[in-house]
């Protein structure tokens, strides 16, 4: 669905102004390699602290709390 949403969008951005909606064709991927190291950071921040966290609560979860 959001797939669809955005295609909507990019068609009526074509209608109304067909040189950005081109120039948007070729830009957003190089902005998106760009921003790709630092979504696999906060991926990998994220599994870290879950780690973290599993590691300090284990001994609460073994002498039975919930």
């Amino acid at each position: 669905m959001r797939t669809i949403m955005a295609i909507l969008l990019w068609c009526i951005l074509f209608v109304l102004c067909w040189p950005l909606a081109l120039i948007m064709i070729f830009v957003l991927p190089i902005v998106w390699l760009l921003l790709l190291p630092f979504r696999i950071l906060g991926f990998s921040l994220e599994i870290v602290f879950k780690l973290i966290g599993t590691i300090f609560m284990f001994p609460f979860r073994v002498l039975g709390g919930k």
